[in-house]
């Protein structure tokens, strides 16, 4: 159970944070849910923010080309691992430096998360996880360290690596069947609402990701209740003629 609450605590610092609050600014955020989402996202350890979301906005631009930073067209591994191991193309750094990111470095929190990256891994991602079961209810170390801390870096890495790889390869597209990104079931229950792939690439500036309502969607979920507590406001999302007047011009037809 303390494994599956850091993991989901380290999904919404990807998704709910790194994701559709810094990279799309998809709703805006009181300052207390924008230090915990990047205390979350510190846990996730997959580059600070202000590095997760510039990387995320040239992909968005430059999706499936050689700017994207994890292009899907150079294969299932280089878009899930493989452009972690190598230099990033030349297109990538070229084309990405066309872009404004200079909103991410006006946020305090963004500022004092890169600046204290490392350490604020080493105590989010591996001390507390490791620690708390170890404190509280006598947990071995040796238990605490490799399932509520590695296992669950492991998979949570894996699950988010999943929405750059199988999202863009497997399955439908009832939005835009012109595009890559697919409507994937198994990565949405594992990336905690991120598989509606297609849906967000042709509404990347839409809060839930996904069509209001449309099954399974936690960190959309996440964000109503903190809007409902007053700490989300300006939630931004597709009018429903929008999305169907889309379906019907570009999608594939399966929904």
């Amino acid at each position: 159970l303390s494994a599956y609450f850091c993991f989901l605590t380290t999904a919404l610092g990807v998704t709910a944070g790194a994701h559709r609050l810094w990279s799309h600014r998809s709703y805006k955020a009181k300052l207390p849910l924008r230090i915990f989402l990047a205390a979350a996202n510190s846990m996730a350890f997959q580059n600070d923010i202000y590095e997760w979301s510039r990387d995320h906005r040239v992909h968005h631009k430059y999706s499936e080309t050689d700017a994207d930073p994890h292009n899907a067209r150079r294969g299932f591994f280089f878009s899930h691992i493989g452009w972690l191991f190598v230099r990033k193309h030349r297109d990538v750094i070229e084309k990405g430096r066309k872009l404004d990111f200079t909103d991410l470095l006006d946020d305090p929190v963004v500022r004092f998360q890169r600046k204290y990256y490392k350490s604020s891994v080493v105590l989010m991602c591996f001390v507390i996880p490791t620690f708390v079961p170890w404190y509280l209810w006598g947990e071995s170390l040796w238990n605490a360290y490799f399932l509520a801390s590695i296992l669950r870096y492991t998979i949570s890495l894996n699950v988010t690596w999943l929405v750059n790889s199988a999202a863009h390869m497997y399955g439908n597209r009832p939005y835009d069947k012109y595009i890559n990104p697919r409507q994937n079931t198994f990565v949405t229950l594992g990336a905690i609402g991120e598989g509606f792939h297609n849906y967000h690439h042709t509404f990347p500036f839409d809060y839930s990701a996904s069509e209001l309502g449309l099954k399974f969607n936690p960190t959309t979920w996440f964000i109503d209740f903190m809007f409902w507590l007053g700490l989300v406001t300006d939630l931004k999302q597709a009018p429903k003629e929008m999305i169907q007047a889309r379906k019907e011009r570009t999608g594939d037809g399966s929904a």
